[in-house]
């Protein structure tokens, strides 16, 4: 079984991270959520984030889940 790496450094190996082996659906309730965590800095989520992963990478992210959410939506 192929797996991701163990900090996804695209689109593609990030969303197959989340949905394939990690088995959450990326719907628009739980994009939302999350977004609403990470862009949050005073949320220890996104602090603690930010200490392990670094401010590049939680950028990445969210812009991750922002094309995420752009693919889920119903003009798509």
């Amino acid at each position: 079984m192929k797996t991701s790496p163990a900090i996804p450094y695209d689109y593609a190996t990030w969303r197959h991270c989340i949905t394939v082996e990690c088995g959450l659906a990326l719907t628009p309730a739980f994009i939302e959520k999350r977004l609403a965590i990470l862009t949050n800095p005073k949320e220890y989520e996104t602090e603690r984030f930010t200490e392990l992963y670094g401010a590049a990478h939680l950028r990445s992210v969210l812009d991750w889940y922002r094309q995420a959410a752009a693919e889920a939506s119903p003009s798509n």
